[in-house]
This record gives C-alpha cells, sequence and structure tokens, in this order.
C-alpha cells in the first residue's frame, strides 16, 4: 500500500490539513469488545506484521465444517481396549498475547511544517474485512477455536470484521513531525495445542497453533 502524504498547506478531501487551534472529535469506532477504544494513542513505529507463517482464513471462516471433513483412522498397532467415541479434533488454548493491527485502504500521512502543534484529521478512503490468520495444522473449524479462546480469556473475538470508509479521526501533530495513520482491525494473537483424538483414546502428534482473530475496528497512528 503506498503512503499519501500531505502537507499543511495543501488542501485533500482524505486528509484535513493542519490548522492550529482547529479541533475536531474522533468518530465513534466499531469494537467486538465493550472496553472502549483509544484510537488517539501515537506509537513509534508503524503496525508489526505477524511474526509466524499464517494463512488467511476465507471469508471468515463461513461455511467450514465444525471439525475436518476427514478424520484418519489410528494406527492399526494401537491398542483397542479403550473406546472415546468417534474420533475428533480437539484445540486447547495455552495464551494470549499482544494486539496487531492490520490495514484496510492506504496509509495516510500529514506533515506539520508548522512551528507550533497543530491538528490533523483522517478519513478512512474505503471499506473492507479482515479475518482470522492461522499457522497450519488446526483441527477444529476456526469457530470452536473462537469458542475456546472466548471461554478462558474472557475476550470477544470475531471471524470476520468490518472496516468502513468514512470513519474519521483527528490528532495533534507536532512542529516538523509527521503523522501517519491506517485504519483497519486490531487482532488478538493466541497459541493454543490442536491435534486429533482417536476412538480408540490415543491420539495423534500435538502442534502448536499460532492464531490472530479480529478483536476490534480502530486506527493505528505512528509519528515519524
Amino acid at each position: 500500500m503506498g503512503i499519501r502524504t500531505t502537507r499543511n498547506l495543501v488542501t485533500s478531501a482524505t486528509v484535513i490539513l493542519l490548522c492550529a487551534g482547529l479541533a475536531g472529535p474522533a468518530a465513534a469506532v466499531q469494537s467486538a469488545d465493550p472496553t472502549p477504544v483509544d484510537d488517539t494513542v501515537i506509537n513509534t513505529a508503524p503496525p508489526a506484521d505477524p511474526e509466524e507463517e499464517v494463512t488467511d482464513v476465507p471469508d471468515g471462516g463461513n461455511g467450514m465444517p465444525d471439525e475436518p471433513t476427514v478424520i484418519p483412522a489410528p494406527p492399526k498397532d494401537w491398542p483397542n481396549s479403550e473406546y472415546c467415541g468417534p474420533s475428533h479434533g480437539v484445540y486447547t488454548p495455552s495464551t494470549q498475547g499482544k494486539q496487531y493491527h492490520k490495514g484496510v485502504g492506504p496509509t495516510l500521512a500529514n506533515y506539520n511544517g508548522t512551528s507550533r502543534t497543530a491538528k490533523s484529521t483522517f478519513t478512512s478512503e474505503v471499506t473492507g474485512e479482515v479475518g482470522v490468520s492461522v499457522t497450519s495444522g488446526l483441527q477444529t473449524s476456526i469457530n470452536t477455536m473462537l469458542a475456546k479462546l472466548e471461554g478462558k480469556f474472557d475476550v470477544n473475538l470475531s471471524a470476520k470484521l468490518t472496516a468502513k470508509l468514512g470513519n474519521t479521526i483527528s490528532v495533534d501533530t507536532p512542529s516538523k513531525k509527521t503523522t501517519n495513520a491506517k485504519y483497519g482491525v486490531y487482532r488478538l494473537k493466541h497459541t493454543g495445542v490442536s491435534y486429533i483424538l482417536y476412538s480408540n483414546c490415543q491420539s495423534s502428534t500435538r502442534k502448536t497453533i499460532t492464531s490472530y482473530s479480529p478483536y476490534k475496528v480502530g486506527w493505528y497512528l505512528w509519528e515519524s
């Protein structure tokens, strides 16, 4: 995505130029969690990307089965004295990490060329959806994984969230600094363990799963 930049002497339909003393309230932000979202926090660097190799789940996981469509039979040399019901996938959550922001649309930027702090106002230009991203090896559906995470960590997660066109935010930009802004979706990072529990109560190799799940819609701001 490109970065769109304006200076305080140039008018833009998307980025309203710096105007000392002109203050505008930030627009309300949609959130998957009742905790208020503070979009006005100014960071020192752009949003970080996921640290692992993850796959985006198409269409927010809609239409995916509750369990994998094919469950392999247990190895024949395993004992069959016990019975744990039909073979099925298992996911057990382990840890909750920090929030990662995934932007929708271009990065917006505004440079304050004046000698004093001034106001920068940004407006989102596009509408887009952000879904779950996950490492390979998950043996349940995305919805099952999200339900397990919500139950353990008492958070509200979504298979996908929509960042909409026209959302506006206003922040202060120091003299001779650039405020950068990106609208999108914050996702929570989690780790867990997934495996297949076979009908004879044996299990497949447990695999650590890392996921990034939509948590709230909002702006990510940083200065340069």
